[in-house]
């Protein structure tokens, strides 16, 4: 996707670190810098790898291919397949149990260049109220040929009478430059038992 706007409000970082990004770079302006150290050359090697810059490929930078939930207290994970039609997303519903344990794993590419600061960003909203805000930073991912894999912190679902019912999610991928990457909407209904 190309800029846009960022739908977090403004300051909703909270931790505001007066951070200023790096000056972008291509992937092969690294590569070419300082080609006559070989200890940077093979340094560079190991944090970007050996492949082939691939110069012509038309489509996002970063793909994001599957959010799973790892729930602890389940028979087993739920994935969400983000590769398909992102409406498609908003006419599902995922049920968990209240006050259940659960990680985020998110599974994605990176096609071209080096994306700087990569972030996921959920807000959730029942009855028109937001409820729930989460934003983790996953760092910095140059290209490869294998999927890169980022697993967030434990988290615990709401629990109490008043946090049960219908919860509408929205997510988006972001980096430094408030590029997003993929944004899609999904459902969470939050039960007393599943």
């Amino acid at each position: 996707m190309d800029k846009r706007e960022c739908p977090l409000e403004e300051g909703e970082d909270d931790r505001n670190l007066n951070y200023n990004p790096p000056a972008q770079k291509t992937l092969q302006e690294i590569q070419d810098l300082d080609k006559d150290d070989e200890s940077l050359v093979k340094y560079k090697q190991t944090l970007l790898g050996s492949r082939p810059i691939m110069t012509e490929f038309s489509g996002p930078n970063v793909q994001v291919t599957k959010l799973t939930l790892l729930i602890d207290e389940a028979s087993g994970p739920v994935t969400i397949n983000l590769t398909g039609d992102a409406k498609s997303l908003k006419e599902k519903t995922f049920t968990l149990k209240e006050g259940v344990k659960y990680r985020l794993k998110i599974q994605f590419k990176v096609n071209k260049e080096i994306v700087a600061g990569l972030k996921y960003h959920h807000v959730g909203f029942r009855k028109g109220v937001k409820m729930i805000k989460v934003s983790y930073m996953m760092g910095s991912f140059c290209p490869r040929e294998n999927e890169h894999e980022f697993v967030f912190p434990t988290d615990e679902t709401p629990q109490g009478l008043l946090s049960r019912g219908l919860y509408q999610m929205e997510s988006h991928f972001t980096d430094d430059d408030m590029n997003i990457y993929s944004a899609w909407e999904w459902n969470l209904e939050i039960k007393k038992d599943e």
